[in-house]
């Protein structure tokens, strides 16, 4: 308990960066209400990306004979809280049965094998939960915080990418071509809401910006056509290694730049539209 107390304190400083053993890993906290005591219980997971929004978590407590207690009190009060760093969020957690859940540990276990270590060592099934976001929102104080928790949620995203493709075998692995491709489609529907929602608005009110906002709108049709190009070369089953992270390498340098741009001239107005 200890230790996944200073976990705990180390993520909620960090905005979900954590060092040691876990400083390149997914981690996520999951606060679950007790099954017996009502109470919150808080726990640091490992979690995979999925299609769409849902996170999956796996029950498998390393390998220890029993459930871990989170997985009794989800099953008793499936609405849970979810923080990543950048989001809170509130979720329902879903036990996956039969082909679902075994394709997805198949699918884990393919991109790391100590989830199947984990199954050898207990008799019980290993449980894999996903958990469907219900709402939640950035947990910045201001907009320009909450913009960029944002923009270091995709810094942090593409550079887990990179290295994991980068270390993988001569294919790609299902759940890597999922991590690319919930990548891209995160980074198109940030894109898509700046562009339908925030640019107008700061349009109106700062015509001052006009040159960096014509800018960030060219930069936004640049990325597209990246993530286009990405999004091809990992849904054909001969992209090799070499030619993706190549790919990932040139759709990494052009979101860098355009994030350090579009910081660096919005957020100081967008904060200062809250103080006024």
């Amino acid at each position: 308990m200890d230790f996944n107390q200073q976990i705990i304190d180390e993520f909620r400083a960090n905005r979900g960066q954590v060092g040691g053993p876990f400083a390149n890993a997914r981690l996520l906290l999951l606060t679950t209400t007790g099954a017996r005591s009502g109470k919150p219980h808080t726990v640091p997971l490992g979690y995979l990306l999925d299609e769409g929004e849902r996170l999956l978590v796996i029950a498998s407590a390393a390998g220890a004979p029993q459930h871990p207690a989170w997985y009794h009190n989800i099953r008793a009060n499936p609405r849970v809280t979810v923080e990543t760093g950048p989001f809170t969020v509130e979720a329902d957690a879903v036990v996956l049965e039969g082909e679902e859940r075994d394709r997805i540990f198949a699918r884990a276990v393919e991109a790391d094998p100590g989830w199947g270590e984990y199954q050898a060592r207990t008799e019980r099934v290993i449980p894999v939960v996903a958990l469907n976001p219900v709402g939640g929102a950035p947990n910045g104080s201001s907009p320009g915080e909450g913009l960029k928790l944002i923009h270091d949620a995709f810094r942090r995203e593409l550079a887990l990418i990179r290295t994991e493709v980068a270390t993988s075998g001569p294919g790609l692995g299902a759940q890597l071509r999922i991590n690319c491709l919930t990548l891209c489609e995160g980074l198109h529907y940030h894109h898509t809401m700046e562009d339908g929602h925030l640019f107008p608005a700061l349009d109106e009110s700062y015509p001052e910006l006009a040159e960096p906002l014509a800018r960030l709108r060219r930069e936004h049709e640049k990325v597209k056509t990246l993530l286009d190009q990405l999004r091809e070369l990992i849904s054909s089953t001969t992209a090799d290694r070499a030619t993706v992270l190549a790919g990932v390498e040139r759709l990494t340098a052009e979101v860098e730049a355009h994030l350090d741009y579009e910081e660096a001239n919005l957020i100081p107005v967008m904060d200062a539209m809250v103080v006024s």
